[in-house]
């Protein structure tokens, strides 16, 4: 079912993406031969206004037909796309992306309107420091904080105010311990306090050494190469810090102890020199609904964050191209991915799929022959020099950016089933 969903939500991507193109394309004045949806043999097509829009068989793409836009074809009309000035073309060619954009801001703005369950850790102190400890004290857990009851830590932090003195009743050795914590020590206090983290694991990122290596959710890690581990801090420190760049971590699955051999990976575009894709298990859960104003407000806000991180990850990549077989993922990684954010509920899915859509847009707007952005630094260098690319020029750079996309694609589906066949080798 969620493959279905997936190739619906892509198909929704190219649609909006080329009804962007066709919508500016109107605008401008520019003729339009054909809108359509996939590539190949047409299972359904109408002719409207003397346009022709038609859905293929084979869904992955899609493509907008507008009146001149071949250069070598002498279109001498009004409508045609050669025939309008260089920045009303760049504009056409800039609304697929930009698009995009706006149908990934809004799936982000949607999630955030839905029931968000956002997992939390106990509200059990594990460890304190410096003027924490004398504080609060290890195995603490807080009851409530300024009178709200108290299920999470993060919860809890959210509670407390940094404006005015705090309430925070704890249990301490089967006691209720009352405390008056100042608004003006609230950060520094809690920053020297860490929850009570347990070695489970509560998801394992699809594609990232620990997927691969086969240590799947909820398992439990007993030892880190051999030395016996109770809690999250120290075992991530032992992950870390291993001598070598595997590691072994021996663990309890359904009863049963096994070991797993991880790979210690260093990934600059996660901004991480040594990890294995797995995140803690967070075993409280809080569920909340979100006002249309703050919909808009976080929605927005990820969105563009969202936008920014991808940009800031492919400057990494073209600085450091050994890096890219650990980040680029093929339909296979898509599609695990598309499953797990289901399984956290429909936000994170539709959160997903918006995400999808922004990268969507940031990979066509690079200046590559072929792609958007490559058609929009041709329209510009015409517009700062007063004359076209020469058509030679454009048809070589373009082969050049056809064959780059091409090895990349195949990269993809080689690093996804390179990444699902260790994966199925390890269980």
């Amino acid at each position: 079912m969620i493959l279905v969903v997936t190739i619906l939500a892509f198909a929704l991507m190219i649609f909006i993406h080329e009804l962007g193109h066709y919508l500016m394309a109107k605008a401008m004045g520019v003729g339009i031969k054909k809108f359509s949806i996939g590539f190949g043999h047409p299972l359904f097509k109408f002719e409207h206004k003397a346009e022709q829009w038609q859905i293929c068989w084979l869904p992955l793409g899609g493509y907008v037909s507008l009146k001149g836009e071949d250069p070598s074809e002498a279109e001498d009309s009004e409508d045609s796309f050669m025939a309008k000035p260089w920045w009303k073309r760049a504009l056409v060619v800039f609304a697929g992306p930009f698009a995009n954009l706006i149908l990934g801001l809004l799936l982000f703005i949607i999630s955030f309107l839905l029931p968000i369950r956002f997992p939390d850790h106990s509200p059990v102190i594990f460890e304190t420091k410096g003027l924490a400890s004398e504080v609060f004290a290890p195995g603490d857990s807080i009851i409530s904080v300024n009178g709200v009851p108290i299920r999470g830590y993060i919860q809890a932090l959210d509670e407390l105010s940094n404006q005015k003195d705090n309430l925070i009743l704890l249990q301490r050795d089967s006691l209720d311990v009352a405390i008056q914590l100042p608004g003006s020590q609230v950060d520094s206090l809690f920053s020297n306090i860490s929850p009570m983290v347990s070695t489970r694991i509560g998801e394992v990122y699809a594609g990232m050494p620990a997927w691969r290596a086969g240590v799947r959710d909820n398992d439990i890690v007993t030892k880190v190469d051999s030395v016996e581990v109770s809690d999250w801090y120290r075992m991530r420190e032992l992950i870390t810090q291993a001598p070598g760049n595997t590691v072994k971590l021996t663990l309890k699955r359904a009863g049963k102890e096994l070991v797993k051999e991880v790979v210690l990976e260093e990934n600059e575009v996660l901004g991480s020199d040594r990890l294995i894709g797995i995140s803690n298990y967070q075993p409280v859960e809080n569920v909340r609904q979100f006002t249309i104003g703050q919909a808009i407000v976080f929605g927005s806000g990820s969105a563009l964050d969202f936008v920014v991180r991808n940009y800031s990850a492919l400057f990494k990549l073209f600085a450091k191209p050994k890096q890219l077989a650990k980040n680029v993922g093929g339909p296979v990684m898509i599609a695990t991915m598309s499953t797990q954010a289901s399984n956290k509920g429909a936000a994170y899915l539709i959160m997903f799929f918006g995400s999808i859509s922004l990268i969507l847009m940031t990979m066509n707007l690079l200046p590559i022959p072929v792609l958007d952005g490559g058609h929009i630094f041709f329209f510009i260098i015409e517009g700062i020099f007063r004359r076209p690319v020469p058509l030679k020029v454009q048809a070589i750079l373009q082969k050049f950016g056809l064959i780059i996309l091409v090895l990349l694609m195949l990269f993809a589906f080689y690093s996804d089933l390179s990444k699902v066949f260790m994966r199925l080798l390890s269980r």
